[in-house]
């Protein structure tokens, strides 16, 4: 017997059919003695409505209440799934964050978890029960109701089952796994049997859209094991896992894209010390990330700082650094949201010289301009063209033959 973690997104749980569907599923493996913790998103859609209603209301609706209103899909979804798993005769209990005792900061629609309490949800499953707990959600020192950001039903599954110390956690999606790259861009994307947690923070924080990022680090942290699987089939997945030296043979697993992303430049800037600080404080207190930052060499005293956002925070970005830069004056700020970062993965960049040299030559084959370059010790990214993307994402998941099984000689 297995204690076993699984989370459903908005898509597989989006109707009563598909509510009905995922509660079958979830009792068959009930029935085959496994105990069975089930997170859920909010039904596909709702929390888009949810935010456009407070937006009718308001431009800038107060972050406290929003969260407030946000976390009241999953309710419905946990609620409507007891509901489902109770009329096949079999016992559930929904539970709410609180109900739970997911502890959490207080930064409000991007909450991070702090503890998690097991308590309530093992004297449930002591009584048989399948235990239905909402994702994305959670309460700060106060009491109040917080939200996790976009795709928090996945780090409050991966974070429930690190401290249940479940076997596994399967995370059940519209896709039947992690692939190479984009299936929608790239018709060759291939799906992977495993995939290091490296490999898949790298994926995740690059712009790959299958497991949210957090969840991956709260797995890597535990060594919990993530299964990625499609919610409409029975066939395995991909598996999240540590490291192992057969994944080094390899030295690019995937290809990953963001057209998230959005270019700052501060022309002329007085190269002295303390100006990168001055530059970027604001920006860090207004709790935008910032990701690749190029600064050039500096000339006569004066350089000039290129670094990139997310596009939901390039205007605010623009206004908070162009106030600064009047302050120690530089000459202005560029803006360009017209770009998109492309970046390879691969555990096995470590130990395989030359990737970084065959993915300009690629990409100059193909007449591909590079505006920025960033490197780990896994992975390369490059700021491009945001009309060049798809392009690029092929003849790189081409040129690494990313669309062959590995071989053990490689």
């Amino acid at each position: 017997m297995a204690l076993i973690v699984q989370k459903y997104g908005g898509t597989s749980v989006g109707s009563i059919e598909r509510i009905k569907a995922v509660a079958e599923r979830v009792i068959e493996s009930h029935r085959e003695g496994h105990q069975m913790v089930v997170v859920l998103s909010a039904m596909a859609g709702q929390t888009d409505g949810l935010i456009a209603l407070a937006r009718e209301l308001t431009e800038d609706p107060d972050p406290r209440e929003l969260d407030v209103l946000m976390s009241t899909g999953e309710q419905v979804s946990i609620a409507l799934f007891a509901m489902a798993v109770k009329s096949m005769g079999y016992d559930a209990r929904s539970l709410l964050g609180f109900q739970v005792g997911i502890h959490t900061d207080r930064l409000y629609g991007k909450a991070r978890i702090h503890e998690v309490e097991t308590r309530r949800i093992l004297e449930e499953l002591g009584k048989q029960r399948i235990v239905a707990v909402a994702g994305f959600q959670g309460l700060d020192d106060h009491g109040d109701i917080t939200t996790l950001g976009r795709g928090g039903s996945d780090t409050t599954a991966v974070a429930l089952a690190a401290a249940l110390n479940a076997d596994v956690c399967e995370i059940y999606t519209d896709v039947d796994g992690v692939y190479t790259t984009d299936p929608g861009v790239c018709q060759k994307a291939r799906k992977m049997r495993t995939i290091s947690y490296d490999e898949m923070l790298e994926m995740a924080s690059l712009g790959a859209k299958v497991l949210e990022i957090r969840s991956v680090e709260f797995a890597k942290k535990f060594n919990v094991p993530i299964h990625v699987r499609s919610t409409f089939t029975k066939e395995n997945g991909t598996m999240v896992v540590a490291e192992t030296k057969d994944m080094e043979r390899v030295a690019v697993s995937g290809v990953a894209y963001n057209k998230n992303e959005a270019r700052v430049t501060v022309k002329k800037v007085p190269d002295r010390p303390g100006i990168a600080c001055q530059i970027f404080e604001p920006v860090f207190e207004a709790g935008i990330n910032v990701d690749m930052i190029v600064q050039n060499t500096s000339e006569d005293g004066i350089t000039d700082l290129t670094f990139t956002v997310t596009k939901a925070d390039f205007y605010k970005t623009m206004k908070l650094v162009s106030e600064t830069a009047k302050k120690i004056g530089a000459e202005k700020v560029l803006g360009d949201e017209d770009i998109a970062k492309v970046s390879i993965i691969g555990v096995g960049m470590r130990t395989h010289a030359g990737v970084a040299k065959k993915m300009f030559e690629v990409l100059a084959g193909e007449n591909i301009n590079i505006m920025m370059i960033s490197t780990s010790e896994i992975k390369i990214s490059v700021v491009i063209e945001e009309k060049y993307t798809e392009l690029a994402v092929r003849v790189l998941h081409e040129a690494f033959h990313l669309d062959e099984e590995p071989h053990e000689d490689q």
